[in-house]
């Protein structure tokens, strides 16, 4: 069962930097289950901890890149138009669409709203830079709630 569960939080590790799953709560359901299984004080506590560090990396994900854009002047019609040609890539270009239709999407609606190439390239890249710190802290706090798990599994338990 402990294998299982560690290849179901890798799993949802891979799908945080390929957004096809729910990484961060594929990983916590994992845990989850561990714990349930495993049936100690231990196990809840563990799971108790990465729920904390899961969820708190689901919040700050969005705060932190949301204040960037709007201090870079990047409106979330943009990202909303980057996530729809995203979704539109993703059927058209199996595996690699979604990678191109969102920054396709982004660049289109910024090149509507401010008429230059130069300038909605630049918003573009903001967008892309603040997607990418999104990914980030939530891949920092589901491997750090990984690792506690793997620490609790290999020493503790």
């Amino acid at each position: 069962m402990t294998v299982l569960v560690g290849i179901a939080i890798f799993v949802g590790i891979v799908g945080i930097i390929v957004p096809i799953l729910p990484g961060a709560i594929l990983s916590l359901a994992a845990i989850l289950v561990w714990a349930i299984v495993e049936q100690s004080a231990t196990g809840w506590i563990v799971f108790a901890i990465t729920a904390v560090l899961i969820g708190a990396s689901q919040v700050v994900k969005y705060v932190v890149p949301e204040r960037r854009l709007r201090e870079a002047g990047v409106p979330r019609r943009s990202m909303f138009f980057g996530i729809v040609l995203g979704i539109v890539g993703f059927f058209v270009i199996p595996v690699v669409g979604m990678f191109v239709g969102f920054p396709i999407g982004i660049y289109l609606s910024e090149l509507q709203r401010l008429r230059t190439h130069a300038a909605a390239w630049t918003s573009t890249k903001h967008a892309l830079r603040e997607t990418g710190v999104s990914i980030l802290i939530e891949l920092i706090g589901t491997s750090l709630a990984a690792a506690l798990w793997l620490v609790a599994v290999l020493f503790i338990v």
